[in-house]
């Protein structure tokens, strides 16, 4: 069954702009580890960027909750698969909501260009 679909649209110069206004700081805040070291060793890092801050979104739509108290940017995390399938790990508090609406599996879908990123989320229980 399915519990929730989130979808987001973000515009590439629009993360640029954070990155470079806010430095590090945006990066730690928003970004895991895994996900800044996968996206610093693209040729167009910005867009790859993007394209995760689009399935946080997304996914934070999905669990119908937004950027709530508890909640960290951190707690949902894009990763790929060894066939290279994006794939979300919801932890912290996004874990907890998503463990109180029974969500056993989170599909993710992304694509970008130089423009713009999108991202869909389907959780399913």
């Amino acid at each position: 069954m399915i519990i929730g679909i989130g979808v987001d649209l973000v515009e590439v110069a629009r993360i640029k702009e954070m990155m470079k206004h806010h430095g590090r700081r945006f990066i730690t805040r928003v970004f895991t580890e895994g996900e800044a070291a996968y996206c610093r060793e693209m040729k167009r890092a910005e867009e790859h960027y993007a394209a995760r801050f689009a399935a946080k979104e997304a996914a934070l739509k999905a669990l119908g909750i937004g950027m709530r108290k508890g909640i960290a940017w951190t707690d949902i995390e894009v990763y790929l698969t060894d066939l290279g399938q994006p794939m979300v790990r919801l932890t912290g508090g996004a874990g907890d909501r998503a463990d109180e609406l029974g969500v056993n599996h989170v599909f993710l879908s992304l694509s970008h260009t130089k423009e713009y990123a999108v991202a869909q989320v389907v959780m399913e229980a």
